[in-house]
């Protein structure tokens, strides 16, 4: 195989092995943050994460169809308004998991799907198709399914309506970020998408540990230590977070940013099962029906070949 390609398809296991890496990831960051605080642990994962995007990047470039790439303002620009996006969308995703249980506040944070199709018509241009629209609103549909309560009347009591709010907050931050990663993967045409997925989490990463690093050292250098303390669990959460988010980013820089996020709710299934083998508790119909819309809806984004 031509190294300087991937095959059409590619982009759907590179999505998967993303949603798993992030499931992971979210997991180790939601323990980190009753340890460390929400914007430490926020930090761990771009922090403790450049050191393995930096060796990815080193190892990539090794490779004989990987030429150094061209790096421009305008590539830099939106690597940038990925960045701080993702940054904000994760302090706020962290918020929402730690208002009630580890699902809800990944669930109701894939409400970007949606809101990644509306910014990618509005930023990039790029329309989704019938049935990539109708597999996005099944998909999103199925999200909400699973985050009802699970008992009757239950509502914001108890941190849901806070949840919530973070949740849909740390989805419009989510969508931005991809957004911003697709639009600098379009900025660099003929690079090798495995080769942009490094470098944009190369730079992506440090940009974000200087921007909120800097702030903590600043105003909170307790923080710091809080994370040097767990740096076992660090090292996992930034580790993982790297691999997530150099596959997204490879992804993206193959298909719609729409799509991949579409795809990406996967996430949301990985979660819900190791919440569920946790908890050993039986599906509701509810939860069924969401299972089932969410499934309907991947494979539907995975007809866009």
């Amino acid at each position: 195989m031509d190294l300087a390609t991937l095959p059409a398809w590619a982009w759907i296991p590179i999505t998967l092995a993303a949603a798993f890496a992030q499931t992971v990831r979210n997991a180790a960051q939601r323990s980190l943050t009753s340890q460390a605080g929400t914007l430490a642990a926020t930090l761990a994962r771009f922090l403790y994460g450049l050191p393995f995007a930096l060796l990815y990047v080193l190892a990539a470039q090794l490779l004989p169809a990987a030429p150094l790439p061209a790096f421009h303002a305008g590539y830099f620009g939106w690597v940038a308004m990925g960045a701080v996006a993702q940054l904000l969308a994760t302090a706020f995703l962290l918020q929402a998991m730690q208002q009630r249980n580890f699902i809800v506040g990944v669930a109701f944070s894939k409400t970007e799907v949606l809101q990644v199709a509306l910014f990618s018509t509005l930023f990039l241009h790029e329309v989704p198709t019938w049935l990539a629209a109708l597999a996005m609103l099944l998909a999103t549909l199925g999200v909400v399914l699973l985050s009802l309560p699970a008992q009757r009347g239950a509502g914001p009591d108890g941190g849901s309506g806070r949840a919530v709010l973070f949740g849909i907050a740390s989805g419009a931050g989510f969508a931005l970020s991809a957004v911003g990663f697709r639009g600098a993967a379009l900025a660099m045409p003929g690079v090798p998408p495995w080769l942009l997925g490094g470098w944009g989490v190369l730079w992506a990463q440090l940009l974000q540990s200087l921007l909120l690093g800097g702030w903590l050292l600043a105003r909170n250098a307790q923080a710091l230590r809080a994370i040097a303390r767990v740096w076992r669990l660090s090292i996992l959460a930034g580790a993982m977070g790297a691999l997530a988010s150099t596959g997204w980013f490879t992804a993206m820089a193959m298909r719609p940013a729409a799509e991949v996020r579409t795809l990406g709710l996967v996430e949301v299934l990985f979660s819900y099962l190791v919440s569920r083998r946790i908890f050993r508790e039986k599906l509701r119909p509810a939860e069924r029906w969401g299972l089932a819309l969410v499934l309907l809806g991947l494979v539907g984004i995975c007809l866009q070949l």
